[in-house]
């Protein structure tokens, strides 16, 4: 049963569902637009940082937090310098994946008939331990995919406590799917799902014919569920992640990215972007729409969380920065072929994606388990992207049952997207809970159901017997999602005018002038690159002074405590701060979304 809550005034009603869970609708997502309607001023003004509301600091106090100011700054400003060094070798190392794991890589997809840049790894060793002395041969193994998003594979094996190292706990062979930097040449989506289709035949007769678990991150798992329909049968439980399969879905005002196609006219401008590349579409564009979303902590947030935290952040901030500024390319063929067909056309849970001349996928033929994983805090793939498909491709439960499928779904109250992945928590709970079920899953009835995890110990180390689970059976009329359908087709309609105008207008002139240093300079000249690599020494020649201090420093750190006066200021002006920043979002969305609806409503 829903918790009404009062709603924000840019927020439009939404449907009662089985999965909105209590603590979603507590406050998870509450707006900060009504504070104090009768006296506006009066909340601001006492919470701002203030020292006439408390005892003056001693003049000792002063001194001492002025000098971990200093510190701390020297620091930060060598981390930045660390973070744009890492960047540049990264990059001279041909952008390795991030793995945090031993590997050995058994299939390069680059070498196949149909060439794809993509790579099967297996995870040969935990720490200090071999394979052998980790993995139950008699387990099914697990194939985790990695997202093309714009960065790097490896995120599903950042770190130890992550889903290639949960899985390995849990006694299955691991097996990680790679891509590379550069495209094959005229790369198509079909020939990733041909390479895909291979790895997992490889990855099958290595284990007797054991059919793999798959494991998608983000828009890896819309790749496992087209997998899933073309293997029939050589598949077995499919664990979407965050995965977006119903691209129209979404609350009005809260997940802005469904209707950034139309402020853009379509397609066009990413094709346009692919041909002034050379035919590849530089990963940095998407990296930094994802910025885009929350812009508060790409530019305060994560910076100030770093500068309070500089003594125990550091390390965690450079390992992310190294996969999160390591940008991928993809081909111009498969990123028009994405962005048209899936994120404007909205196609997939249509039936109408297209992979060959002779192919149509049609979701209806999956047979092997879906469990789909979603957050109410992740505002780039919510549960409406990832649950509203079921609706679209089953009308009701009986046809659900008739289909013989079985989908299982969970939903996290708070985790953000990337959480979903590289959370501790998360992977050491959620993701073993799924794991050490698998069984009961593929045990269950055709139907719909929600898994519901107790966990009375509090602890995600707990052992198997110290927690339970059960699936409890949900109709899939529960799952529809209202969404303006018409106002979207209109945004698709558009799309393919332009497109066509594009092509048969422009696209000759863009080709003809394109070249590698022009492609070069704009890929560099990036600013999502720029804003990072700049701060090198190799840029700014002072900043190797950063080095020195702050080697000094770090041997003679005086760093205040945390209950020192000025630093609860210190905190209460960054919460400030971050607080304008989540409302000036928060009006910005409301303002797209009016926007959007005035342009292509009725």
């Amino acid at each position: 049963m829903a918790v009404a809550r009062k709603k924000s005034a840019f927020e439009t009603p939404r449907p009662t569902l089985p999965v909105t869970s209590p603590a979603y609708h507590a406050g998870v997502r509450s707006s900060h637009m009504g504070r104090d309607k009768e006296q506006p001023g009066k909340e601001a003004f006492s919470a701002a940082p203030s020292l006439w509301n408390s005892a003056l600091p001693s003049p000792f106090d002063v001194l001492a937090y002025q000098r971990d100011v200093l510190e701390r700054t020297i620091l930060f400003f060598d981390t930045l310098r660390r973070r744009a060094n890492n960047m540049l070798d990264h990059e001279r190392a041909g952008l390795p994946p991030v793995l945090n794991f031993k590997y050995e890589m058994l299939l390069d997809a680059r070498q196949f008939e149909r060439p794809a840049n993509y790579a099967l790894l297996r995870i040969t060793e935990v720490g200090e331990d071999c394979w052998d002395d980790c993995v139950d041969p008699a387990k099914p193994p697990v194939i985790v995919f990695d997202p093309r998003a714009g960065h790097g594979p490896g995120l599903g094996g950042f770190k130890r406590e992550s889903e290639v190292g949960v899985a390995l706990h849990t006694g299955h062979p691991v097996y990680f799917v790679v891509f590379f930097p550069e495209p094959s040449p005229h790369q198509t989506l079909s020939d990733v799902l041909a390479a895909l289709r291979r790895f997992v035949e490889d990855v099958a007769a290595r284990h007797d014919g054991k059919a793999p678990v798959l494991y998608g991150n983000c828009q890896a798992g819309w790749a496992a569920t087209l997998l899933s329909a073309d293997c029939k049968g050589l598949v077995g439980p499919a664990v979407l992640n965050g995965s977006p399969l119903s691209y129209w879905a979404g609350e009005a005002g809260v997940n802005p990215m469904r209707v950034m196609g139309g402020f853009v006219g379509g397609v066009w401008l990413t094709h346009f972007l692919a041909d002034l590349n050379q035919d590849r579409f530089d990963g940095a564009w998407l990296v930094q729409n994802f910025e885009n979303l929350k812009p508060g902590n790409a530019v305060w947030d994560k910076y100030a969380n770093l500068f309070t935290k500089i003594d125990t952040e550091t390390d965690r901030f450079l390992d992310f920065e190294r996969w999160w500024n390591g940008f991928y390319r993809l081909s111009g063929e498969e990123i028009v072929s994405i962005v048209e067909d899936l994120f404007i056309g909205n196609k997939l849970e249509q039936g109408q994606v297209r992979i060959d001349d002779h192919c149509t996928v049609d979701l209806t033929t999956i047979k092997n388990p879906l469990v789909i994983f979603a957050s109410y805090g992740d505002n780039i793939t919510p549960p409406h992207q990832a649950l509203g498909w079921v609706p679209a491709v089953y009308k009701n439960t009986d046809a659900l049952k008739k289909a013989g499928q079985r989908i299982v779904y969970l939903t996290n109250p708070h985790v953000g997207h990337l959480g979903i992945f590289v959370s501790a928590s998360v992977a050491r709970f959620e993701h073993r809970a799924i794991l050490e079920n698998l069984a009961e899953i593929e045990a269950l009835q055709p139907g719909l159901y929600e898994m519901k995890i107790n966990n009375p110990t509090g602890d995600p180390d707990c052992e198997r017997e110290q927690y339970s689970v059960r699936f409890e059976p949900r109709n899939v009329e529960d799952l529809l999602f209202d969404y303006p359908r018409k106002t979207f087709e209109r945004v698709q309609q558009l799309s393919e005018l332009n497109e066509t105008f594009y092509r048969t207008f422009m696209r000759p002139w863009v080709q003809a002038i394109a070249n590698p240093w022009l492609a070069q300079s704009i890929q560099w000249l990036h600013p999502m690159r720029m804003k990072s690599y700049l701060w090198s020494e190799q840029f700014m020649p002072w900043m190797g002074a950063f080095a020195v201090l702050a080697d000094a420093v770090a041997k003679n750190r005086h760093a205040v405590p945390d209950d020192h006066p000025l630093m609860a200021q210190e905190r209460k002006l960054i919460a400030e701060i971050s607080a304008f920043w989540d409302t000036a979002r928060r009006i910005r969305d409301a303002a797209q979304e009016r926007t959007f609806t005035n342009i292509y409503g009725d």
